[in-house]
């Protein structure tokens, strides 16, 4: 009986020449491929504020700086500022090229809302300011302290006595021991002349 033929083996696949998966990776990828992602609510609106901004600082950069004669380039007033601005024009360009191809997550005005509500609080420090030439330093501290304690839901003596510690620890500290130039109230004009250095002084 004659031998049969043996059959053959797996053929051998013949590995790619060297940059043929690249290039087939760089055909089979768009614009929208490289730049999707995963989009969170209000991305677009904050993608747009901060490309806004961004441009805006690059306008203004010619005003806001200068180049010095005889400095060298890494030395330049300009020269950094001008480097990080131009860092974020291109990286907010991408950000928001990549929100304009991605898809869309509802939620976005209520994020933006969220934001809003945030300043909130950036009034209540303007408050805070304009008080503390009025009525002093520690004054204006405890009111603004004690009020941040009960506008985040904190209530009871304990809390106001903990806010009440805090600002004086806060006042005698920059005050007192770092010598922060503030202010003085007008309202220690009012109190008895041994007393008035004291507090124009240190509170």
């Amino acid at each position: 009986m004659a031998n049969e033929p043996s059959s053959p083996g797996p053929a051998r696949e013949t590995p790619p020449r060297a940059g043929a998966r690249f290039a087939r990776a760089i055909r089979t990828k768009n614009l929208e491929d490289l730049f999707k992602r995963y989009r969170r609510p209000g991305d677009m609106a904050f993608a747009v504020l901060f490309f806004a901004l961004s441009i805006g600082l690059l306008i203004a950069l010619p005003w806001q700086t200068e180049w010095v004669k005889r400095t060298k380039t890494y030395a330049q007033p300009a020269f950094w500022p001008m480097i990080s601005i131009i860092a974020m024009v291109v990286f907010s360009m991408f950000h928001l090229l990549g929100s304009f191809v991605s898809e869309r997550i509802p939620g976005r005005w209520r994020e933006v809302m969220q934001w809003l509500r945030s300043l909130e609080y950036a009034v209540w420090f303007m408050a805070y300011v304009a008080l503390v030439p009025l009525i002093g330093y520690l004054p204006a501290t405890i009111l603004f302290s004690c009020a941040m304690t009960l506008r985040l839901g904190y209530r009871g003596w304990r809390w106001m006595l903990i806010s009440v510690l805090f600002s004086i620890v806060v006042v005698v500290l920059f005050k007192s021991f770092l010598q922060v130039k503030i202010p003085a109230g007008l309202i220690y004009e009012a109190t008895p002349a041994p007393f008035r250095a004291i507090l124009m002084t240190y509170f």
